[in-house]
């Protein structure tokens, strides 16, 4: 009867490994030596070697390792937005500001030229303390817009969000896309 290979995943080798461990019990070696004999079972010298091994691989196919997110503070900062995806106040924390203002970035048109009425208009629908130009400021001051000099064209700053503002800007983009959600600028 022929043999079938079984394959075996792991996505942490490490807790692999202390399972492992705790498993074979007072007959396990250190946690170092475990993972070094996993990876040569593996078709590795040890697990330096397949560490670089993973990396130079992921190097060549252009993809990158997943972000680690912070969800505490994608909590935080999702606790300052209402149900229908607006920003209830302004966060006294500079890491929520931050969170937040990727929040109304993600909904700002790509590539288009806008007025700074047209930019307030905007940030109003997204906001419910009604200071859009504290908001314009501090997207500008955070690379998040840019503007002429007059104050008269602004555009969207078109960068890669950080883990932490990529998962709040899918959760409150969902809000927004809920049935109490309020879309286009706020009504005076």
């Amino acid at each position: 009867m022929p043999r079938t290979p079984l394959p075996l995943r792991s996505d942490d080798l490490s807790a692999f490994a202390r399972t492992l461990a705790a498993q074979l019990g007072d007959a396990s070696p250190s946690h170092l030596t475990l993972m070094n004999m996993l990876a040569r079972a593996g078709g590795h010298r040890n697990v330096q070697h397949l560490r670089a091994s993973q990396a130079a691989a992921r190097r060549f196919s252009g993809e990158e390792p997943p972000a680690a997110v912070d969800h505490r503070v994608v909590e935080r900062a999702l606790h300052q937005f209402d149900a229908g995806g607006r920003l209830l106040r302004w966060p006294a924390r500079r890491a929520v500001q931050d969170l937040a203002l990727w929040a109304l970035w993600a909904a700002l048109p790509v590539g288009r030229s806008m007025s700074e009425r047209e930019i307030n208009e905007r940030l109003g629908g997204g906001h419910a303390f009604h200071d859009p130009a504290t908001l314009r400021r501090t997207m500008v001051a955070a690379g998040l817009l840019v503007r002429r000099r007059d104050g008269t064209d602004y555009r969207r700053v078109e960068r890669r969000p950080p883990a932490e503002a990529v998962a709040l800007i899918g959760r409150v983009l969902g809000r927004r896309r809920g049935p109490s959600a309020v879309r286009g600028p706020r009504p005076d």
